[in-house]
C-alpha cells in the first residue's frame, strides 16, 4: 500500500516538474538572453552583463508609437464590447422567444469564425463599401466583433444566478427601470463587468491575426514585434518580453493583496 503511494507521488511530482518546466523554461532563457551582451539572442556565448538591450528599446519610437495604438485600440475595443456583451446576455437571460437559441448561435458564431476571415472581411467591408481605409478604426471594429461575444459569455455567467425578485420588489416600492438597472441590476453584474473588461482588453492587446489584416499599413505592438522578428531577431525584443512579464507579476501581486485585503475585512 504504501510502495504504491510512493510511487503515485513520485509520477505527480515528475509530471509537475515538467510541466512548470515546459512553461517557465523559456521565460527563463529569455530573461537571461535580454542582459547578454551578445548581439545574436543565444545564452552562449555570454559576453557579459549588460542593460543595453533595454536602453536599444526605450529609444526605438517605432515601439512606443505600436504600444500607444495597442492600448488605444485595447481602450476602444472594451469600451464597445463590454456594453454589446452587456445587452447580448441581458436579451437571452431575461427574454424568452422562439427564436433564442438562433439568436444565441448567432451573437457567439464571431468566436467560431477564424481570425483572419474576419480581419479581411472588416478591411473590404469598410474600404470598398463604405470607403474609409484600413486603421486603427477598423481594426477595433474588427477585434471588437468577436470579443463582445466573449464578454457576452462571461456576464451571461453571472446574469442566470440572479433572482429577479429583488427588481419586482424594487418596481413594487416605485423604483423606475433605470433606478432597477443602476441599483440593483448592475452592482450584481460588477465582477462580471471587471471580468469582461479585464478580458477584453488582454484580448485586444494581445490579437495578431485578425488585427494584422483590418489594421490597413498602421501598427500595434504585436504585429511590430511580429515584423521584427521577421527581419530581425534583436535582443531588444528579449528585454520588451521581461518588461511585460514583470508587469504581470507586480499586477498579479496587488490583484492578489487587494483581494486578501478585502477577505480579510469581510472577515
Amino acid at each position: 500500500m504504501k510502495s504504491s503511494k510512493s510511487i503515485f507521488r513520485i509520477i505527480i511530482g515528475l509530471y509537475l516538474t515538467l510541466f512548470f518546466a515546459y512553461m517557465f523554461l523559456p521565460l527563463i532563457f529569455m530573461t537571461i538572453i535580454a542582459f547578454n551582451a551578445n548581439d545574436i539572442p543565444q545564452i552562449t556565448p555570454w559576453k557579459g552583463f549588460t542593460l543595453m538591450w533595454f536602453g536599444e528599446l526605450a529609444k526605438d519610437e517605432q515601439m512606443w508609437s505600436a504600444l500607444w495604438n495597442s492600448f488605444l485600440v485595447a481602450f476602444s475595443v472594451v469600451a464597445i464590447s463590454v456594453p454589446i456583451g452587456l445587452g447580448g446576455a441581458l436579451l437571452l437571460t431575461r427574454l424568452q422567444f422562439k427564436a433564442r437559441n438562433f439568436v444565441y448561435g448567432v451573437l457567439v458564431s464571431p468566436i467560431l469564425t477564424p481570425g483572419i476571415i474576419l480581419g479581411i472581411s472588416t478591411f473590404l467591408f469598410w474600404d470598398s463599401y463604405m470607403d474609409i481605409p484600413g486603421g486603427l478604426w477598423t481594426a477595433i471594429l474588427g477585434q471588437s466583433t468577436f470579443i463582445s461575444s466573449y464578454c457576452m459569455l462571461l456576464i451571461m455567467s453571472r446574469a442566470q444566478r440572479f433572482d429577479l425578485t429583488q427588481e419586482e420588489a424594487a418596481f413594487d416600492l416605485g423604483a423606475t427601470h433605470g433606478q432597477v438597472f443602476w441599483k440593483i441590476t448592475l452592482p450584481f453584474l460588477k465582477p462580471a463587468l471587471i471580468s469582461s473588461m479585464a478580458l477584453a482588453f488582454m484580448q485586444s492587446f494581445d490579437n495578431y491575426n485578425t488585427t494584422l489584416f483590418a489594421i490597413g499599413v498602421e501598427q500595434t505592438l504585436p504585429i511590430y514585434i511580429g515584423t521584427k522578428l521577421r527581419s530581425f531577431i534583436s535582443p531588444a525584443m528579449n528585454a520588451l518580453a521581461v518588461v511585460f512579464i514583470l508587469l504581470t507579476v507586480l499586477g498579479a501581486i496587488v490583484y492578489e493583496y487587494r483581494r486578501r485585503r478585502e477577505m480579510i475585512k469581510a472577515a
